[in-house]
């Protein structure tokens, strides 16, 4: 009568980090342009969305012009990490990736208070054209940031590049629903779905926040 060992499962390996040749370089160079194009394109983004949000009294524009500012200090983030010495620390890395996450939780406390708020209360936001002329704007252009960068995050190896990527995804899809949301009261006075989108960012940001403090953060988002 045999009598066979148990087989133990080797342990999962992890995967090996990324070569830092000069591909790795200048991906990293690329990572912060674009990162730098992000902080100007965030900055004129959060102004106009806060101004329009608060002149038309949309909580979901208003909210949506402050996450622009949360994201522009991920790219901030990213930028402080690929720069100097910090470029081949991966304790730097580790540092920037929890910076971004911390981030998707700055804003979410404030706009779920004014959605519910909104909603008590029956708040009804004012036609914006140019709050929907932005938010349009952004629906095309973030998700291509987004990407780009997810694709340098592979390369690089970087959860925090890949979490501002998901950050400027996130943006786009956010802005559509604002958009929406703009738009369905322009057209039939559905003032309710503005504060609805309100609270679809807080909750979006919050997951993505956790998930991102996990280093779980999308690649192929």
């Amino acid at each position: 009568m045999s009598f066979e060992l148990p087989v133990i499962p080797a342990a999962p390996v992890a995967p090996a980090a990324p070569a830092r040749d000069a591909a790795w370089e200048r991906a990293a160079r690329w990572a912060v342009r674009l990162s730098w194009i992000s902080l100007v394109y965030m900055g004129v983004e959060g102004g106009v969305g806060l101004w329009q949000g608060l002149a038309a009294g949309s909580i979901a524009l208003a909210g949506w012009g402050l996450a622009s500012f949360v994201e522009g200090l991920a790219s901030v983030v990213v930028v402080w990490r690929f720069t100097g010495a910090r470029r081949l620390s991966d304790t730097a890395e580790h540092r920037a990736q929890r910076l971004v996450a911390l981030q998707f939780f700055i804003l979410a406390p404030y706009v779920t208070v004014e959605s519910i708020r909104t909603l008590i209360e029956g708040g009804h936001a004012d036609v914006t054209a140019i709050g929907m002329a932005l938010t349009a704007t952004s629906v095309v252009l973030m998700p291509l940031l987004g990407k780009a960068k997810h694709n340098l995050a592979q390369r690089l190896g970087s959860g925090a590049t890949a979490g501002e990527g998901t950050q400027n995804i996130l943006c786009g899809i956010q802005a559509a629903a604002v958009l929406l949301g703009l738009a369905a009261n322009a057209a039939v006075g559905a003032w309710w779905l503005d504060p609805l989108i309100g609270l679809f960012i807080a909750f979006v940001a919050v997951k993505e926040g956790r998930e991102a403090w996990r280093g779980e953060s999308c690649a192929c988002c």
